[in-house]
């Protein structure tokens, strides 16, 4: 006994294999927009390249290393901020967390580059090499960047290494050049991605 044939399609109507690769790739870009890291801050990035450039500006002008680090590291920590609240806010508009499953992952992703960075910066100070120092700043974040990144958006990971790139230019320019190359990278690159991340992915 044999059953009934099946019915024809609808002439037009896409085939029953292209509808199920359809509806696998929706699957697929849906699952992976779940697991990234979307709260990265467009505007505070932005915000974060406007007070680099301020204090690359006011670091040229320092009349000694003590000065020019501490202006560094009060813009890291002004940088910092700025990036811990503009994402907060961004997650809270997404109805999202920062301590949700993508964000932990990206901290744990991004952290250990930039608190390597940290000690590292604190051996070369200690050893009087502290020229060296903003190349190191701009490759350890660049790393934490594009390892953080690997987890977001795919416009954050090519941030990071345009600062990679901008940190071994570091190596070659020297001292003279250091607070021009600290305000490109932190300054320059953050307004530029911040400005892309802004208005592709929401603010």
């Amino acid at each position: 006994m044999t059953g009934a044939p099946l019915p024809d399609l609808p002439e037009g109507s896409p085939d029953l294999s292209v509808r199920a690769m359809d509806n696998l790739r929706y699957i697929r870009e849906t699952m992976e927009r779940a697991g990234a890291f979307t709260a990265v801050p467009g505007w505070g990035g932005v915000a974060m390249g406007v007070t680099a450039i301020g204090a690359a500006w006011i670091a040229s002008r320092a009349t000694s290393n003590h000065a020019w680090l501490t202006t560094w590291l009060v813009e890291a920590v002004l940088g910092t901020v700025i990036a811990s609240v503009t994402m907060y806010w961004k997650a809270k508009r997404e109805h999202g967390s920062l301590l949700s499953g993508p964000g932990r992952k990206f901290a744990l992703a991004f952290t250990p580059p930039v608190l390597l960075g940290g000690v590292l910066t604190l051996a070369l100070v200690q050893q009087g090499a502290s020229a060296l120092v903003p190349a190191l700043w701009l490759l350890c974040y660049g790393c934490a960047v594009v390892t953080g990144g690997a987890l977001s958006v795919p416009v954050v990971p090519v941030m990071g290494f345009c600062f990679m790139l901008t940190g071994l230019a570091a190596l070659w320019t020297g001292a003279a050049w250091r607070d021009a190359m600290l305000g490109l990278g932190f300054g320059g690159l953050h307004i530029v991605f911040g400005l892309i991340i802004a208005r592709r992915y929401g603010g």
